[in-house]
């Protein structure tokens, strides 16, 4: 009873001692003090201030956190020695902590716990293990929310070094890079959707005010990281990848799993993907998954088996299939660009601009459909025009496509630049359009590709 009785009695004096702390510390003219320093980026004055705010007001603002993130970023960047610049990233894994602590519903679990393993990875703090344990809480809290770029990349170049250490499995590194490119493509379709009416509409010569200029640099900025991220990430997983070590390891296992459902799924995606399709394993797969439970995706490989074999026909029922099957968005735009690709070869480009398109719907970050198109269209600049200046005036359309694709896949940007510049240097020059009379007209093509372009105002 006395024990019970003195544990209360030193809570009691302990909350009052807090409040008398707090009581003496004016908690808002502190945060106004703090935030000023932290703005001009004075960390010698804000420093002993949020120490202060830590210690007797630390839910009294967000600010402090935010704040304190960029402080000690910048001083463990500029630490004289190691000993220091360790002190200043553990205080600011501390402060991501305390942010989560204090003001919970105003913080994303999965951008926090990711921005602390991007800390310990980037001041070599604790073991590969432990950084990957933050990366991996924030993937399996908040996924949605962990999503910065770099730190995907960090997680799985971690996950990498697991596995080259023979901690991980080279099937859990499968299908992490499944899921991340699953988000990344997700997060380029996000951004793509707000870029592409603003692209639009700059084609078009309307000039974008400040609100939609700032849309689109942000979602050109977001687009060309993605697109360095998914690069970076493909070259992590480099040869474990190819054919030579997909192959063997799902021989091996195939025997003891044709009849899971879920691994034959995956191992047939990923041979699919990687287009080891003229393996027999692959057929043994695909015929094990039709027969086990017939679907988009086993339609899918049973078009790619019959367009290996040259059955053009086959291969698009097939494929026709599995789009009215499949219901996940991005592979559903997959399958209509093997829809269209199928077309293009066989010269039915109507029908393949139709599927191009109906991608493109979907997923407006595929650059390579706009490539696509403007090849087809400069493919038939010869049959879309009576006169000789019409029909090369087919190439602007041809340039202004391969532009766009540049646009929305940055990773197509040099090759995107380059075609559009090739194709301009077939289209009318200055002198061509000086005789023809024509500057400023637009000239409709009556064939297939049934649209017009502007012709150019010389100067």
């Amino acid at each position: 009873m006395k024990t019970k009785f003195l544990i209360l009695l030193t809570g009691f004096f302990l909350s009052v001692s807090l409040a008398n702390a707090q009581a003496s510390v004016d908690c808002n003219r502190e945060v106004s003090l703090y935030a000023q320093s932290a703005k001009i980026k004075d960390y010698k004055t804000a420093k002993p201030i949020y120490d202060k705010l830590i210690k007797n007001c630390p839910d009294a603002s967000l600010a402090i956190y935010q704040y304190g993130e960029r402080m000690f970023k910048q001083l463990a960047k500029d630490a004289s020695d190691d000993e220091n610049q360790e002190q200043y990233a553990k205080a600011l894994i501390e402060n991501y902590k305390l942010r989560l602590k204090h003001f919970p519903n105003e913080t994303k679990v999965g951008e926090a716990y990711g921005s602390i393993g991007e800390a310990m990875y980037d001041f070599e703090l604790g073991t590969t293990e432990k950084r990957l344990a933050m990366f991996e809480k924030a993937w399996k809290e908040d996924e949605k929310n962990f999503s910065d770029p770099r730190a995907l990349y960090i997680y799985f170049n971690t996950v990498i070094e697991l596995q080259d250490d023979g901690k991980k499995d080279l099937n859990e590194v499968f299908e992490l890079y499944d899921a991340f490119t699953k988000k990344i493509e997700e997060q380029e379709i996000q951004r793509a959707a707000e870029a592409e009416p603003l692209i639009k509409k700059q084609e078009e010569g309307t000039t974008l005010n400040s609100s939609e200029t700032r849309t689109l640099k942000n979602a050109e900025i977001y687009l060309t990281n993605f697109s360095k991220i998914k690069s970076g990430i493909n070259q992590l997983l480099g040869e474990r990848a190819d054919c030579e070590n997909l192959v063997p390891l799902y021989n091996k296992d195939f025997e003891a799993k044709k009849g899971d459902v879920e691994w034959l799924k995956r191992a047939a995606r990923r041979l699919s993907a990687k287009d080891c399709t003229e393996d027999p394993l692959f057929f043994s797969l695909v015929e094990a998954l039709h027969a086990a439970e017939p679907s988009a995706k086993s339609a899918l490989y049973l078009g790619q088996l019959a367009a290996k074999e040259g059955k053009s026909s086959k291969a698009l029922e097939y494929f026709n299939q599995s789009a009215e099957l499949e219901t996940d968005p991005i592979d559903k735009a997959r399958v209509y660009m093997k829809i269209a690709g199928s077309y293009k070869n066989s010269g039915s480009f109507s029908n393949a601009r139709n599927y191009y398109r109906k991608a493109l719907a979907i997923q407006p970050s595929l650059g390579i459909a706009y490539l696509q198109i403007a090849s087809m269209y400069a493919s038939s600049a010869n049959n879309c025009a009576e006169t000789t200046f019409d029909k090369r005036a087919v190439y602007w359309l041809a340039a202004d496509y391969a532009d766009r694709a540049g646009r929305v896949d940055p990773s197509l940007k040099s090759t995107a630049a380059q075609t559009a510049e090739s194709y301009r240097g077939r289209a009318p020059q200055k002198s061509d359009i000086f005789s023809s009379g024509k500057q400023g007209q637009s000239i409709s093509f009556s064939c297939w590709i049934g649209e017009s372009v502007k012709v150019p105002n010389i100067q």
